[in-house]
């Protein structure tokens, strides 16, 4: 990442996820760094408690916003339903699809001299985000109130070995957006070509709404309970703008909580972080690095592999809890 500065404390900054190869030098060991990074996202899809975070986390924590059982109350209106959405939304920030979300910020670090700078250069990387994340979820959410359980993930149908339909399209989703993490970390190191390298001569914030497309992809394939009875609400109404805007308050709801925790750490460190990490630039390539493989791995293990293996495919090693 590169800073330049004025007198008046103006700055600009090149997102490391975005950074051409050769200006940063990769760390060395990438091999090393690799194997630990998903070795960590691995032992994380093993440890993850769906119920914990599903029900314990954001079943009450939607109850206590809404003030009555979220999941067993119906939506009697437009407005209610984007309450709900928005809510709903919250209530999934620590759901598994958005540990890649967190994920993505980490390369979003930007500093200044003073707060009002610190907070203008965090809050413009996060909007890019959130171009990427309201045109994903707000086409979705119209193509889903005008197809309603004409797709797989409002079926009630089953495959195999009783595997939901709407869990078989999670995984694969979930898959792909794990495998592109994965590939924008071995990207960063240098080990594969950089997909985006080329487009970003042209458009330089085009990373960051890429980003915010894959989180704007989560509510694709997302089995969250409170999501998919959203979901079903939108699609009963056939109306496609009321569908594209509860699925964008879904998707705000579902970053508020990471953003405005993401915007306090950068105003309370003062901007040392990101000088920190800018002080040497293969140390900023090995956090995003770090950031997108674990993410991805987590993503791509959890969902095509975990997940399968519940349902009698295959087999991986999850932690009782």
């Amino acid at each position: 990442m590169t800073f330049t500065g004025s007198a008046e404390g103006r700055h600009r900054a090149t997102d490391p996820a975005s950074a051409p190869g050769p200006v940063s030098p990769a760390p060395r060991r990438r091999g090393r760094l690799v194997l630990l990074s998903v070795l960590a996202g691995a032992a994380l899809a093993s440890l993850w408690s769906y119920h914990f975070v599903d029900s314990v986390i954001g079943d009450n924590v939607a109850n206590t916003l809404l003030g009555h059982d979220a999941k067993g109350t119906a939506i009697t209106g437009a407005v209610a339903g984007a309450v709900f959405a928005f809510v709903s939304g919250l209530a999934g920030t620590f759901t598994a699809c958005n540990v890649a979300a967190f994920g993505a910020v980490v390369p979003l670090v930007r500093h200044g001299d003073s707060w009002r700078v610190r907070l203008r250069e965090t809050l413009r990387p996060l909007g890019r985000l959130a171009i990427g994340m309201v045109a994903v979820s707000g086409v979705y959410g119209a193509v889903g109130a005008l197809l309603g359980d004409r797709l797989p993930q409002l079926s009630t149908a089953t495959v195999g070995d009783g595997m939901p339909v709407r869990l078989l399209q999670a995984s694969v989703v979930f898959g792909i957006i794990g495998l592109a993490f994965i590939w924008l970390g071995l990207a960063a190191l240098r080990l594969v070509p950089d997909p985006l390298a080329r487009l970003e001569r042209r458009f330089p914030n085009v990373r960051l709404v890429v980003l915010g497309a894959f989180v704007g992809g989560f509510l694709i394939g997302r089995p969250f309970p409170l999501f998919h009875k959203l979901f079903t609400y939108a699609a009963e109404t056939h109306n496609p703008l009321y569908g594209a805007a509860v699925f964008i308050l879904q998707s705000v709801g579902n970053i508020a909580v990471m953003a405005v925790l993401f915007a306090a750490l950068m105003l309370a460190a003062r901007g040392r972080f990101a000088r920190w990490l800018a002080a040497k630039p293969a140390r900023l390539v090995t956090v995003t690095a770090v950031a997108f493989l674990v993410a991805g791995s987590f993503t791509l293990l959890y969902w095509d592999l975990r997940l399968p293996s519940m349902f009698g495919y295959g087999w991986y090693p999850v932690v009782p809890w």
